[in-house]
Order: structure tokens, then C-alpha cells, then sequence
């Protein structure tokens, strides 16, 4: 159940502050929570020799916040009436911490949840840094010649004048189609961020001047590498 500190600007409220605190170092639990730098921040001064333990609890929170916000403090005061502050037992802490306090962390504590997030967000910064490898692909290619006078020597010369970046010529064949007709079967490698070959068929194989040999091209396998 949770515990409510009222009017911690008067000696009433750092009595009721100061007797609860009597054999305990920290509001909840055995360390240094959120619930504790609620209190802090009700309390507008450092409580009195009267109220011991309430002083002693007061420096150990702020030597913890010293650590954290090492710059030197110029003096500040705070006037007016503090807030009632709720200070729940370290066991119910997490189901009753409010809202605003969901992603603050003034000690730096990591929990499993923040290391994992911390190591994914690394992971994706180091792969987005790195240069993405293109991929290849090897490309059958069924060149068709106009008809059986076309000299086919010509027309694997003129193919494989095609020189361009990310494009490979391999191996290749002649392969009957019937009336004495031959076409050839040519292998070739691409680098698929550079090569097209869709692009490669309609912009180089079948316009001038290879056209004057090259009828048709057919994709007969496309593979990636």
C-alpha cells in the first residue's frame, strides 16, 4: 500500500518523514529509487538535527545526485507549499510509479530491456553504415538470327561487342532450329544494380547496327548467382 507524505515544507510533514524513516536508508526497499527523488524534491531544504533521520536519508540522496550532475550548484531556493508525495514499498514500485516517471532514469540503471534495445539500435547503425554488395545473376540468352544466310560469326562478333559496365560474356553455342537455320546460345554475367537485361535486349542487342543480324533475343534461364 502505498505511503503518503503530506506538507513536507512544515516540521509536521518532516516529523511524519523523519519516523518513517527510522531504520531505513531509503524510502523503498534497501536502495536508491524513483520514490526516494520524489520526496527529495518536496523536501525545500535539508531537514534539521531534530529530524536525524531525515537528514541522514537527505545527504545520502544527494551525494547520489551529485554523482549524476556533477556541475557546481549556485544556490537555489524553492518557496510556496510542496505537494503531497506518495512513496510506495520497493515490491508495488513498478505497478504504481506514475506515468511521468515511465522513462526517467536519473541514476543511468540499465535494465535488460534498455541493453537489448541499445544493442539492436548498434546492430542496425553498423549494417546501414556498411555498403550493400550488389548482387549477380547468370543470364542464358537464345540470339536469333534473321534467316539461314545470316553470316553467324557477324552476329556473335556484334553481340559480344557490347561492352558495358557490370555485363560479362561467357560461353556460348550454336544451336539448329530447323531449315538450316542456327541461332546462338550465349552465356553472360551481370551485376544486377548495373545491368538490365530487359534493357540490354531492347536498347543494345535488337537496334542498329546490331539488328542488321540479331532477329529476336529469348531469356531461356535467368539465375541468381
Amino acid at each position: 500500500m502505498a505511503v503518503t507524505f503530506s506538507d513536507l515544507y512544515t516540521e509536521a510533514g518532516l516529523k511524519s518523514l523523519d519516523n518513517y524513516l527510522s531504520g531505513k536508508k531509503y524510502i523503498s526497499g534497501d536502495q536508491l529509487t524513483k520514490d526516494d527523488v520524489k520526496v527529495y524534491g518536496a523536501v525545500l531544504e535539508k531537514p534539521g538535527d531534530s529530524f536525524p533521520n531525515a537528514s541522514k536519508w537527505y545527504n545520502v540522496v544527494s551525494s547520489h545526485l551529485a554523482e549524476s550532475f556533477p556541475g557546481k550548484a549556485q544556490g537555489v531556493r524553492i518557496s510556496g507549499k510542496g505537494a503531497p508525495v506518495e512513496a510506495a514499498p520497493a515490491a508495488a514500485a513498478g505497478a504504481d510509479a506514475d506515468e511521468d516517471d515511465d522513462d526517467l532514469d536519473l541514476f543511468g540503471d540499465e535494465t535488460e530491456e534498455d541493453k537489448k534495445a541499445a544493442e539492436e539500435r548498434e546492430a542496425a547503425k553498423k549494417a546501414s553504415s556498411k555498403k550493400k554488395e550488389s548482387g549477380k545473376s547468370s543470364v542464358l540468352l537464345d540470339v536469333k538470327p534473321w534467316d539461314d544466310e545470316t553470316d553467324m560469326k557477324k552476329l556473335e562478333e556484334a553481340v559480344r561487342s557490347i561492352d558495358m559496365p557490370g555485363l560479362f560474356w561467357g560461353a556460348s553455342k550454336l544451336v539448329p532450329v530447323g531449315y538450316g537455320i542456327k541461332k546462338l546460345q550465349i552465356m553472360l554475367s551481370i551485376v544486377d544494380d548495373l545491368v538490365s537485361v530487359d534493357s540490354l535486349i531492347e536498347e543494345q542487342l535488337t537496334v542498329e547496327p546490331i539488328n542488321e543480324y540479331v532477329q529476336s533475343c529469348d531469356i531461356v534461364a535467368f539465375n541468381k548467382i
